[in-house]
């Protein structure tokens, strides 16, 4: 029996709560690390925010063809997460881990169990950004003004169990000053992407 060739990249994990300053992280990340990172757009069966395109922000599909492609193994990750489904491509990823890309995966904590268990130890990095506090990351999704209060409270309640989750990562950046975050994100991303797998 030959052993399968372990791909040469590398993917580096980001998880959070909704609301902890995830997407605004990477967002910023990328405007000095665009060109070493690709960053994996994930399906999801929600519907699109005002200003989210397609094949940009995620790919948007109906559940009934997302539970197919579960079916067919299609994704390297899925979850359920507030009533929606969201996955990761497994060609698209397996392709960019081929030519020794850096992957950069938006996951949640479930998502992400599921990444390191399929890699060797070393391939996957993965990084949790939490909130000071769970009030103000309650803060932060009244400002931000995307969401009704049942659902602010519904993210919330994930928010306390996804937090029982950070210690299974490798790296936890505490996002209370967005610029301390950020420099501390880019300093780890730098470290990965400069060293090999």
């Amino acid at each position: 029996m030959t052993q399968k060739a372990i791909p040469k990249g590398r993917l580096i994990v980001i998880s959070a709560p909704s609301g902890a300053g995830k997407t605004s992280l990477i967002a910023a990340l990328l405007k000095t690390h665009g060109a070493r990172l690709q960053l994996s757009v994930s399906t999801t069966t929600r519907p699109p925010r005002p200003g989210e395109e397609h094949g940009k922000d995620y790919f948007f599909c109906e559940k009934d063809a997302f539970t197919k492609r579960i079916e067919e193994g299609s994704f390297l990750e899925w979850a359920l997460v507030h009533g929606n489904y969201y996955g990761t491509s497994r060609p698209w990823i397996e392709d960019q881990l081929r030519q020794g890309g850096f992957v950069l995966l938006e996951i949640d904590w479930q998502g992400a169990q599921q990444i390191r268990a399929q890699f060797p130890r070393g391939q996957v990095v993965s990084i949790f950004i939490r909130p000071p506090t769970v009030e103000a990351l309650r803060q932060r999704l009244i400002d931000r003004g995307k969401d009704s209060a049942e659902v602010i409270e519904e993210r919330l309640r994930a928010a306390k169990e996804e937090l029982t989750h950070a210690d299974e990562f490798d790296y936890v950046i505490m996002n209370q000053e967005f610029a301390i975050a950020l420099r501390d994100l880019t300093q780890l991303v730098s470290q990965v992407v400069s060293t090999p797998a």
